[in-house]
């Protein structure tokens, strides 16, 4: 009997309060950084953890919990503005501080680097949020976005060139 028992695969629940706390603060961070707005970013993150909550049981590890997350996160972030273009986008000045920022930053700077990433299309704007915000390599954004590589390169740097066009007619003006 203990043979058969020890053969039968044990199915084995994740803690979702555990990944609740583990990942509350990365999923928010990149609602927030996408939409520019507390109480937008909150309702997200909530959605997301709800949706998490009912999909436990095909999360198969902690690791695949963030994975999925993540891609949840930026699918959700892009559909909310797809639903919402003609709501006028949050001025820099109205929203609260980003929530990793560090103290010996520049904040005219950063303000000035923010609002400029806030203005950014959508696809290039996910991004670049995932690659200078959460840290992520071009393959990881990928299978975050169910893009291929070489579509994350492009993105990261036409965005690249839009911010430096951008940063360009801000000095001249």
């Amino acid at each position: 009997m203990e043979a058969i028992a020890s053969a039968v695969p044990v199915t084995r629940r994740l803690d979702f309060d555990a990944l609740l706390a583990e990942n509350q603060s990365m999923v928010f961070s990149i609602a927030w950084h996408f939409l520019r707005d507390h109480s937008a970013a909150e309702e997200l993150a909530q959605d997301v953890f709800l949706a998490l909550h009912r999909n436990l049981e095909s999360i198969e590890s902690p690791e695949h919990a963030k994975f999925w997350l993540r891609k949840v996160t930026s699918q959700r972030c892009i559909d909310r503005t797809r639903r919402h273009w003609w709501q006028r986008e949050v001025e820099m000045s109205d929203s609260i501080q980003a929530v990793s920022q560090e103290s010996e930053r520049d904040p005219l700077l950063s303000a000035r680097l923010e609002k400029l990433v806030a203005s950014l299309p959508e696809k290039l704007r996910i991004a670049v949020i995932l690659r200078y915000q959460e840290d992520l390599e071009p393959m990881e954004i990928a299978e975050t976005l169910g893009i291929p590589v070489r579509t994350v390169k492009g993105h990261l740097q036409r965005a690249i060139e839009l911010l430096r066009e951008k940063e360009s007619r801000w000095n001249k003006s």
